[in-house]
């Protein structure tokens, strides 16, 4: 059985320093941190990315992947995210499909955003990262379905997926995406929101991810990582506790 690392989004705390941020996580015995793109790693900045390449290896972590906010569709450049996930040592970045909800979007819409991802798989394949798309409301990945067809109809081995609980859908809805998905998901987002986007503990949630994990980990390929993704209060006092219960979720 393979073994799902436990982790966190640096987003999670982006008024926080990366250095206080590895900090925060090594002492919560975290094994990797996803860095976020928006503030901690800005896209193109080289050596900001090995400073921070150095300080999570550093402190015994691994650079799970970077989160990038490059949406396909866009008039967006690739190259900058590349540079800053290479010298970060990542091997994935986190990308997003368009700006426009997969139940309004047109056939023009999708045929843009394709075209964009598959050029974009096919350049970061070039340098050997993976893409993973955002599994995410208003883009053309917000329903499993949907992202299933993307997918389909880029068809490159270098783009796969995240996962993570649609907000205010069931347990039973949010663990049939993860069916639907769980081929193609390379980490999963780890949060409670309930009932809508109301942060909350993840043991408030303890049935969802209870059921989540018997199964991504019993999975053939299942995700590499599980990634804390906001935490109550957005308050780095309550990081140790929720790292406490995404670690016995994995049995870690």
């Amino acid at each position: 059985m393979i073994a799902i690392r436990p982790g966190l989004c640096s987003v999670t705390f982006r008024a926080l320093a990366p250095e206080e941020i590895v900090a925060l996580a090594a002492s919560a015995g975290l094994e990797a941190i996803e860095w976020g793109g928006d503030v901690h790693v800005p896209p193109g900045d080289v050596t900001r990315a090995e400073q921070v390449a150095q300080a999570t290896t550093d402190a015994g972590l691994a650079v799970a992947s970077y989160g990038s906010y490059f949406r396909a569709g866009a008039d967006e450049e690739l190259t900058p995210i590349l540079d800053s996930a290479e010298a970060l040592g990542a091997d994935r970045v986190r990308i997003w499909a368009a700006s426009v909800d997969a139940a309004e979007a047109t056939d023009a819409d999708w045929a843009q955003t394709v075209d964009r991802l598959r050029s974009a798989a096919a350049e970061a394949g070039e340098r050997g990262i993976e893409l993973a798309l955002e599994f995410h409301s208003g883009t053309l990945a917000a329903t499993a379905l949907a992202t299933l067809r993307l997918l389909d109809e880029v068809a490159s081995p270098h783009l796969r997926t995240y996962w993570q609980p649609t907000v205010a859908a069931s347990v039973d809805a949010v663990l049939d995406d993860y069916r639907a998905l769980g081929a193609h998901t390379s980490a999963a987002h780890v949060f409670s929101w309930w009932p809508s986007k109301e942060r909350l503990p993840l043991r408030a949630r303890d049935a969802l991810w209870t059921r989540f994990f018997v199964e991504a980990s019993a999975a053939e390929n299942p995700p590499r990582d599980a990634l804390l993704e906001f935490v109550p209060g957005d308050d780095p006092a309550v990081l140790a506790s929720e790292a406490a219960s995404l670690r016995g979720y994995l049995g870690a």
